[in-house]
Formats: structure tokens, C-alpha cells, sequence
């Protein structure tokens, strides 16, 4: 969600993800962070307000991760049961 929506706030991305919990959407962001792949920017403010963005390093990843979308749905059992 973050390459196609840009910048979102943590609620955003629960919205977007209704079925992962609380816990596990804060580690995920967490390791992105950690390893460089997305931008986290807090402001100051309350209630409190952080943004998340993929940054460059995220965005290349971006077709490789297409590409094993596709070869999924092309190699998925359920598609050849016919």
C-alpha cells in the first residue's frame, strides 16, 4: 500500500490491512525500518502523528516483488485443478 497511496499514517495502514493485529503491523514497520527500506517521520504533536514512506531502496524492490506475485498466480495449484 505504501508504493501505491505514497506517504500514510499508521492508522491508514491498519485500515488497509484490516486482518493483521496491532503487534504485528508495529514489528513489521519496525524491521522495514530497520533495514532501510521504508522512511518513518514523527512530528511532534499530540495525539501523536507518524508517517510512513517507502523510500528508494523499498521502490526497487517493488518489481521483483511483481514479478513473484505473477509467478504465483501462474504456478498456484488452485488454477490448474480444472
Amino acid at each position: 500500500k505504501l508504493f501505491s497511496k505514497g506517504v500514510l499514517r499508521y492508522g491508514e495502514l491498519k485500515k488497509e490491512l484490516p486482518s493483521i493485529t496491532h503487534k504485528m503491523l508495529s514489528q513489521i514497520l519496525k524491521e522495514l525500518h530497520s533495514d532501510k527500506l521504508i522512511e518513518r517521520k514523527s512530528y511532534d504533536q499530540v495525539p501523536p502523528k507518524v508517517e510512513y514512506r517507502l523510500n528508494e531502496k523499498g521502490k526497487s524492490l517493488i518489481p521483483i516483488l511483481k514479478m513473484m506475485a505473477d509467478w504465483g498466480k501462474k504456478n498456484n495449484p488452485k488454477n490448474h485443478e480444472k
